[in-house]
């Protein structure tokens, strides 16, 4: 079993930076890669980025692409989301999760199989 709390979502003005944070515990030796998740009202479940636990290669969905950071500090046990350019299009519920198989693509949620309960982002126009 592998536990995720999210930490940092709050209300934001458009432009503006927010950093998340999501620590693990339990068996987190046997996690892969951590991704992050958002979900809209009305929307479907996104991926926002992903990051393999050794080596550290990171994946972007486009829409965040130069303005999100994802990073891992493995020593902690936590990963980070690093939110710049906010803009009103990224409000919403922000899940952390994690992976323990690299036979999926980390782009898609059935690649993860532990979820945070998620943490809420709201951007002000």
């Amino acid at each position: 079993q592998v536990q995720l709390v999210e930490f940092g979502g709050g209300l934001v003005q458009a432009g503006g930076s927010l950093r998340l944070s999501c620590a693990a515990s339990g068996r987190t030796f046997s996690t892969v890669a951590m991704g992050w998740f958002r979900q809209a009202p009305g929307k479907e479940r996104e991926f926002v980025a992903a990051i393999y636990r050794s080596g550290g290669i990171t994946y972007y969905s486009d829409s965040v692409k130069g303005r999100f950071t994802i990073s891992r500090d493995n020593a902690k046990d936590t990963v980070y989301l690093q939110m710049g350019s906010l803009k009103p299009e990224d409000t919403a519920v922000y899940y952390c999760a994690a992976a323990l198989s690299r036979n999926y693509r980390l782009s898609v949620v059935g690649a993860y199989d532990y979820w945070g309960q998620g943490t809420q982002v709201t951007v002000s126009s």
